[in-house]
Order: structure tokens, then sequence, then C-alpha cells
């Protein structure tokens, strides 16, 4: 296994436009989903593939996900760029993808919502959203 490689926002952003075997994997929480907003790529006419790495609230990891992405439609051909708030469940997440047998997975470096500011908010510092990149409240 290569390990798995970081990649920013913007890059994610551009590979997503152009690439129709790239697909955006969003490992987030139903909560985060629901209350903090999810990735928008209808303006690329594609959708984000919400499939939880863990389960809320037991935040326990989701022992079904590489089936969920198989049911999603997803195949070892595809490139799947795995997001969650700030990369670290992503990069699990990926990792276990490329394990199963995905071998084209990639971290979003900085996730959906980045670090804490010096404020303790998430989203101004780095990630999809103080990127600029489209989103919306679900």
């Amino acid at each position: 296994m290569a390990g798995v490689p970081d990649i920013g926002p913007m890059e994610t952003w551009r590979i997503l436009s152009e690439d129709p075997e790239a697909a955006l994997v969003d490992v987030r929480t139903d909560a985060e989903w629901t209350f903090v907003g999810v990735p928008d790529l209808s303006s690329i006419g594609k959708q984000p593939v919400l499939i939880p790495w863990q389960i809320y609230p037991t935040m326990q990891v989701n022992t079904h996900f590489a089936d969920h992405l198989r049911k999603a439609g997803l195949t070892p051909l595809h490139r799947l760029y795995f997001i969650c708030r700030s990369g670290a469940r992503s990069l699990a997440a990926a990792q276990a993808a490329q394990a199963a047998g995905f071998p084209h997975a990639f971290n979003v470096a900085d996730g959906f919502e980045g670090p804490v500011d010096p404020a303790g908010h998430r989203g101004t510092v780095a990630g999809w959203k103080a990127d600029g990149l489209p989103w919306r409240q679900r």
C-alpha cells in the first residue's frame, strides 16, 4: 500500500470538476451533515457520497464502511477523495478504503472546517469552507 496522499480542498475541487471518475466521500456523521452542512457539488454535476466513518453518538467505527462504498456504486477504478471535519477521520477512512481494495484513495487536507482559529472557531483558517468552496445546509 502506497499510503494516502493529502490533497488540498482547492485541488480536490479542480479534480472533481475535471475527472468523471473522481468522487468526494464525506465521512462525517449524520449530525454534522445536518447541522454543519455538506459540500455542494451540484454545479459540477455531482453529489458527495455520504458514508459515516464513525456512527453517532457512540462514535464506533462503521464496520460496514467498505460495503457502503460498494453499495454507493464506487469501484476500484474511482478516485476517492475522503473528507471529514479536519482531515483525521477521513485519513483513517481512506486507509481503510485502500485496505479494502480501493487503491486511489486521497485525504482532503484540513477537511470541511479545518483547524480552530485563535478564537476557537472552525471554518475560518483552512479547509473546504475557508477556501470558499461551495457548500449548503442539509
